[in-house]
């Protein structure tokens, strides 16, 4: 996009930081149900789900999950079976001799090192196998200890287009979100992007004349 147009276009729709608010309002009246879509019933689940939901959709996760939460109840659980049969377990949801490895060695620091719970402090989730920020900012989100903004491709392409980053980092980006968010809304604002990326600003077609926040954006085509 040429450079003076997106100067233009944000001239049009004022400064981010006027717009934050507005655009936060508007998704959240538009999306009400903008919610985690995995399905848990405990923080170790939690965990478990959130690892498992890399490269592969909510829906399979959850699909695989329903199974694999009946048979293994407890951390311990994962580590009592062949690494083999819970590769298998774990196979709908691709990578899942990585995955089968990581979830293996985050249940054994959960055990050995946290008496089985799950941490909440960022810097402590990012030390067990498998997570990253993106995973321990989602994980600790959903406990109510929010310490940053999760940044997945959904939050990345609508930041970038709605002019709230420049960046292509998602940690670059959650800096930035990060200074123009107010933190009360650092919990849900992926969630709506989320949804607002997946039902109207789709990657490849995004469907400006359906969408509430148009006036506000500078990608904007209406």
């Amino acid at each position: 996009m040429h450079r003076s147009y997106v100067h233009e276009a944000r001239k049009r729709v004022g400064p981010k930081r006027e717009r934050i608010r507005p655009v936060i309002e508007r998704l959240a009246a538009a999306h009400p149900d903008a919610v985690i879509a995995l399905r848990f019933r405990n923080d170790v689940e939690l965990l478990i789900s959130v690892l498992l939901s890399a490269q592969t959709t909510d829906v399979t996760v959850n699909r695989v999950t329903e199974q694999l939460f009946r048979k293994y109840e407890r951390p311990e659980d994962y580590l009592a079976v062949p690494p083999e049969e819970l590769e298998a377990d774990l196979r709908p949801t691709g990578t899942f001799r990585q995955k089968a490895r990581n979830l293996r060695g985050a249940m054994k620091v959960l055990i050995e090192e946290y008496d089985g719970e799950v941490p909440t402090r960022i810097e402590e989730l990012v030390r067990l196998p498998g997570v990253g920020r993106k995973t321990a900012n989602v994980v600790a989100a959903e406990r109510g200890a929010t310490q940053g903004i999760v940044v997945d491709t959904h939050v990345r392409r609508l930041s970038q287009r709605l002019g709230f980053s420049r960046q292509d980092d998602p940690v670059k980006i959650e800096r930035d979100l990060m200074r123009l968010v107010p933190r009360e809304d650092w919990a849900r604002l992926p969630h709506l992007l989320i949804w607002h990326g997946r039902r109207v600003c789709i990657a490849r077609a995004p469907r400006c004349e359906q969408c509430v926040v148009n006036a506000l954006c500078p990608s904007s085509r209406v």
